[in-house]
């Protein structure tokens, strides 16, 4: 009967994990959804990461302990996903799911990351994890992996007080 439930449920699971995950075919596409100012008081939490990074998954707890904590302000954090688009259902969401990541996760699928790395940030040198911080028209960046929630909390303060 166990097995029955399971075999019932799980398409019903991976399509809820499955709908939370947003393919960018191109850059630009991403870029006027995620990285172009807003004419609000939101600071938005842009990190770049791979299932295949393990500085990258170090860091994941993290970013899901800041959303629950921010949950009630005006802070939104994406998870964007630099895996292979033919991985996203044998790989990604398999990943989510095992992690219980809650945060919005989409991918990036331009492969032609030499063309749109530097309008991400000039200094970025390509490696990842790397994170943004935007509010209005101020953006810092940061790349660096985390070590746990109270570092990327400071880098948030830094930007939301200002």
């Amino acid at each position: 009967m166990r097995t029955l439930i399971l075999f019932i449920l799980l398409p019903l699971f991976t399509l809820k994990v499955t709908a939370q995950v947003k393919v960018y075919e191109t850059f630009s596409e991403f870029e006027k959804d995620y990285l172009q100012a807003k004419d609000n008081d939101t600071t938005y939490i842009v990190n770049f990461w791979a299932t295949w990074c393990v500085p990258c998954v170090k860091e994941l707890p993290y970013f899901e302990e800041l959303n629950i904590k921010y949950a009630n302000n005006k802070v939104k954090i994406c998870l964007v996903s630099l895996d292979f688009p033919e991985s996203v259902e044998s790989r990604l969401i398999p990943f989510m799911a095992k992690k219980n990541i809650n945060n919005k996760v989409i991918l990036l699928a331009d492969s032609k990351t030499n063309d749109w790395i530097d309008k991400v940030d000039p200094s970025w040198s390509g490696s990842i994890p790397i994170t943004l911080f935007l509010k209005g028209d101020q953006k810092t960046f940061y790349e660096k992996d985390y070590h746990n929630t109270a570092e990327l909390e400071i880098d948030l303060l830094k930007l939301k007080n200002q």
